[in-house]
């Protein structure tokens, strides 16, 4: 019959080799070893290429799991299908953080209107620009300029043309953190969007031919390098669109489950 001191020095001992394979499965993926879609060893596999027993493995996997990285396949098979991190998974926790501490929506967008300027600053600065970022953003202003007559879908595209934007700007960081904070952002605006839709008060389409406008100037600036006009712009059209879309309405604040 197994001790109790026996017991507690096996629960202890467990949770430490699922850190442990976790740790290098981890590792793994971050690397690139493991790729995007590719399923990780059977648990039984693992079991004998990290010498543990199953509950440890079924531990490491849980561990993966919750930090968003795999989904564990249950069941005989086992194993897991990789997930590699996305600014998307970075939107859910920042949107379940200001959920928390009750932010107001203001705060969010006003965020984005500090950061994002700065985002098309530094696109602009890009010596490849030609080549990367002004390729790219013109090509979604032409899908803009075909949706004009469809709220939803213009501002989708409006919304993807921030994106591009964002991960353009040559910075890993930047476009991480302020590309979670636009997608945040994003869908709440949506949520208004859907809303002002179905109470039948379309927007104006002189606000989409402003938007488109802005887009425009702001390509155009990127494009000729000048990258204090391209901030001033970026935040005179975010500072418009966000008043547009009910960003001063003290009401309203940060849920998660529009981002989810």
């Amino acid at each position: 019959m197994e001790t109790t001191d026996g017991m507690r020095q096996r629960q202890m001992r467990q949770p430490r080799l699922a850190e442990m394979v976790s740790d290098d499965l981890r590792e793994e993926i971050l690397a690139g070893r493991i790729g995007q879609g590719e399923n990780l060893p059977r648990q039984e596999d693992l079991m004998a290429r990290f010498n543990v027993s199953g509950p440890s493995v079924r531990e490491a996997l849980r561990i993966l799991e919750t930090e968003g990285l795999v989904t564990v396949r249950r069941g005989n098979v086992g194993g897991g299908t990789v997930h590699l991190p996305t600014s998307a998974r970075v939107a859910y926790t920042l949107a379940l953080v200001l959920e928390a501490e009750r932010a107001p929506l203001a705060d969010l967008g006003l965020a984005v209107l500090q950061l994002e300027p700065m985002c098309a600053a530094l696109c602009a600065e890009r010596e490849d620009r030609a080549g990367t970022v002004v390729p790219e953003l013109r090509e979604v202003l032409a899908e803009q300029r075909e949706l004009t007559a469809d709220a939803p879908a213009f501002n989708r595209t409006a919304r993807r043309f921030h994106e591009v934007l964002v991960a353009g700007c040559g910075s890993a960081t930047l476009a991480l953190v302020v590309g979670g904070l636009e997608h945040v952002w994003s869908a709440h605006e949506e949520e208004w969007i859907r809303d002002a839709s179905a109470a039948g008060d379309e927007p104006a389409q002189e606000a989409f031919d402003a938007g488109l406008r802005d887009h425009e100037k702001l390509v155009a600036a990127i494009a000729a390098g000048d990258a204090a006009r391209a901030s001033r712009i970026a935040a005179k059209h975010l500072d418009a669109t966000q008043r547009y879309t009910g960003r001063e309405d003290a009401a309203r604040r940060v849920r998660s489950r529009l981002v989810r």
